[in-house]
């Protein structure tokens, strides 16, 4: 497989799932989870798909952790949407420090960027799991198809 990753490949795919997101919002009002993750999970399901689903992990541990947290604290607006990113933060960056001296045996634990995962967390927790999830996928599938076309990656 023959796939060139670079910054210009990055902005023409979040431009490309940005479009396709708003276009899917219009029409199923449905979100993939913030408008730039559909981009980078097409770049990444044939770079790196593992970080695709540490990534998806991340977000539903996330999602469980606030949805717990909110029994005990008052979670709405603003102020669930920065408990959610700073969650889904710590639960990156620990599971990331814990497995760190394991990585010469493995790929390694990352996730794609420090913010997709709230992202895809919060909305999982706005719309529910199956939707955002289904969303996702179906978004990022056609972003990558649109990439094929337009940038001619080629297997």
């Amino acid at each position: 497989m023959m796939i060139v990753f670079n910054d210009e490949t990055a902005r023409i795919a979040i431009a490309v799932g940005i479009v396709v997101s708003m276009l899917w919002y219009e029409r199923k009002n449905l979100s993939p989870g913030g408008v730039i993750v559909p981009g980078l999970v097409a770049l990444y399901l044939v770079t790196n798909p593992l970080l695709v689903f540490y990534t998806l992990v991340v977000s539903f541990l996330t999602m469980l952790t606030v949805r717990a947290l909110s029994k005990y604290v008052i979670l709405f607006g603003r102020r669930r949407f920065s408990v959610v990113m700073l969650v889904s933060f710590g639960i990156a960056w620990a599971v990331e420090t814990l497995t760190r001296p394991y990585q010469s045996l493995s790929i390694g634990f990352q996730v794609i960027g420090f913010i997709a995962p709230g992202l895809v967390a919060n909305e999982m927790g706005r719309q529910g799991t199956v939707n955002t999830l289904y969303t996702l996928a179906a978004i990022s599938i056609v972003t990558l198809l649109l990439l094929l076309v337009l940038i001619g990656w080629s297997w």
